[in-house]
């Protein structure tokens, strides 16, 4: 879940720390929406990775009634709101944290789902 971290990373570390270290606020909002649309990019990818390989382990019904499906399906949808705002209306920026928040809120808690398959114990080799 790479892009979680960075999604997370990018809102509590970097921006924090560049208005510590004396930055004009300015130029921190310019990376900011700079890194935010590249770090939303980035998600969209590995989140339409993330959906082609569950439809692929479990069929494309798993999209709408498995959770991770659910959850996958809600940030493909945050991605794509968040470019059509950045895009279309690009001075709603209360949309665009937003929808920010719903991909790193459904991104969290689609870290915390267990892993298919696991019982929570070791899994044996097979010979």
């Amino acid at each position: 879940m790479l892009w979680v971290g960075g999604l997370w990373l990018l809102q509590i570390g970097l921006l924090p720390v560049l208005g510590r270290i004396g930055l004009a606020p300015l130029l921190i909002d310019e990376i900011a929406g700079m890194l935010n649309t590249l770090v939303v990019g980035f998600a969209t990818a590995c989140v339409i990775f993330q959906a082609l390989v569950l439809i692929k382990a479990e069929g494309l019904v798993s999209l709408w009634r498995d959770i991770r499906g659910q959850l996958l399906m809600m940030a493909l949808y945050a991605c794509a709101m968040y470019f059509a705002v950045r895009f279309g209306w690009p001075d709603a920026v209360r949309w665009q944290s937003f929808s920010y928040l719903v991909l790193g809120f459904s991104g969290l808690v689609l870290v915390l789902q267990p892993i298919p398959g696991w019982s929570g114990r070791v899994r044996e080799a097979h010979p």
